[in-house]
Formats: structure tokens, sequence, C-alpha cells
């Protein structure tokens, strides 16, 4: 998916208009549109704002990376990565048992 592409599926799903968009990154839902048919590319500053306002991580918007994270998991994860390196491996050792479970009860 392009860099606008990814915009307009985002905004679509969160059912939020180009204008509104638009008016909550400082531009406009004519820019919004034009962004999202790959015409023109906004600044880093915008591109931003736009990636806080739909909750994703800027990386995801722009296609460097294809796991959509929403902000609370990566607020999540970053806590983790501040913690000590016992406590972590407590945690993800904790997480994969969680995953094992589920993927078994998934069966």
């Amino acid at each position: 998916m392009t860099f606008g592409q990814h915009i307009a599926a985002l905004r679509k799903r969160k059912g939020i208009s180009q204008g509104d968009l638009g008016k909550s990154v400082g531009t406009s839902g004519d820019i919004i549109g034009k962004y999202e048919r790959d015409e023109v590319k906004p600044s880093v500053e915008v591109a931003s704002k736009i990636a806080d306002t739909l909750e994703v991580s800027l990386d995801y918007l722009l296609g460097k990376i294809s796991l959509e994270l929403d902000k609370k998991t990566l607020k999540r994860l970053q806590d983790i990565e501040k913690l000590p390196e016992a406590d972590k491996q407590n945690i993800f050792y904790a997480l994969d048992g969680l995953i094992k479970a589920a993927k078994i009860n998934a069966l």
C-alpha cells in the first residue's frame, strides 16, 4: 500500500472525513484528498500529525512496517522497554504463555 492508500483506509475505518482529518492536522480536506491520491506528499510534521490523529505509527503510514500498531500498544512496548532486563524477561515469558494458550484455544 502507498502512503496515501494507508491514510484513506485508516481514515475511512475510523469514520473520519477528509475535512475533519484536515482540520485536526492544520490543513484542508482537499489537501488530504491529494495526499490520499498520492499527488503530493506532506511535510514530516504534517505526516506525523496524521499518524497521531489516526493513532498509528508514522512507520506504518510510510509502509516501512506492515504491522499496524495502535498508540496504546506502542506505549505499552515503550513502558516494557524501560524496565530492568529481568522484569522484561518475566513479562515476555508470561506473554508468550498467554499467546500460546490463545492459539490452542483458537483451534
